[in-house]
């Protein structure tokens, strides 16, 4: 078991310091409405996270999804992202130095936002699929406690990425006293073409394949 919690603490690190769209709307949204925002978002992310997880975990088994269904699923993926960066890229940049504490309906939008911005994204999809073809090559089929163990190493995956997300969104709002607009506003570019990046890197893989070839058939 203690290996178990090892390799979810490894994974878990690895995950939440790869640099993406996440990372910069966490940043950004605890530097413009502070702490408790940027931590409504980290839980939906993690919940994102979660169904990730239960969907190839458990999913898998009992639906049978075509290639011609997931290409169209990221295609959709990728222009949902895409119209998120412009929006970022044209926003208009806030930083309220008075700390307030944000309501529960906001709270919920933060939430959301957190949520449907990883749902839309395969690449998230693709990171988890990687880990969980990892994890079954480690405890295959035969090794004691199989599920248990596997299970425990995504608990702590899932536990570590909310804790430093956390810790991103504490030390953001601690130093948004610190940042003027001109910054909050390039860091809205950032995510922007960030997420702009995403959506066609997703479609070239999925469709036109100008850079990245095509998937061999299986």
């Amino acid at each position: 078991m203690i290996e178990a919690v090892i390799s979810g603490i490894g994974f878990g690190l690895v995950l939440t310091f790869l640099t993406g769209p996440v990372f910069f709307a966490l940043i950004k949204t605890s530097i413009e409405k502070g702490f408790h925002a940027g931590v409504a978002l980290a839980l939906g992310v993690v919940c994102s996270d979660m169904v990730f997880v239960g969907a190839l975990l458990f999913g898998a088994q009992y639906f049978d999804i075509s290639a011609h269904d997931k290409t169209i699923a990221g295609v959709v993926g990728s222009v949902i992202l895409f119209i998120i960066g412009i929006y970022y890229i044209f926003k208009k940049a806030e930083v309220s130095y008075k700390v307030t504490v944000p309501t529960r309906l906001h709270k919920a939008g933060y939430f959301l936002k957190g949520f449907f911005m990883c749902i839309f994204n395969p690449t998230i999809l693709l990171h988890w699929t990687f880990v969980i073809g990892t994890a079954s090559t480690v405890y295959h089929e035969g090794v004691h406690n199989r599920a248990l163990k596997i299970g425990i190493m995504f608990l702590t995956i899932l536990i570590v990425q909310f804790g430093m997300d956390t810790t991103k969104a504490f030390y953001a709002d601690k130093l948004r006293d610190r940042i003027s607009v001109k910054f909050v506003h390039r860091l809205n570019e950032i995510a922007g073409v960030a997420l702009i990046i995403a959506s066609l890197i997703i479609c070239d893989k999925l469709v036109t394949h100008f850079v990245f070839s095509a998937p061999a058939a299986s």
